[in-house]
């Protein structure tokens, strides 16, 4: 399993965040937004959903991965 920490601009309310961890858990990670450090940790395994996978599904949601 990998970990990562991205920062995500964008996020400010709860809806916010329900939004990116359903995002991303869609994609077959799981994720814990950090709203007030405006971070998303992300647990995942390489062989099954790539980094950019991830991102893009982020994005998706209307935020940006910085």
């Amino acid at each position: 399993m990998s970990n990562v920490t991205l920062n995500v601009e964008g996020m400010s309310c709860g809806h916010c965040v329900s939004a990116v961890e359903k995002a991303v858990s869609g994609v077959g990670a799981a994720a814990k937004v950090d709203l007030p450090a405006k971070t998303v940790a992300v647990e995942f395994d390489e062989n099954k959903v790539s980094l950019s996978a991830i991102k893009a599904a982020i994005e998706d949601q209307g935020y940006d991965v910085v």
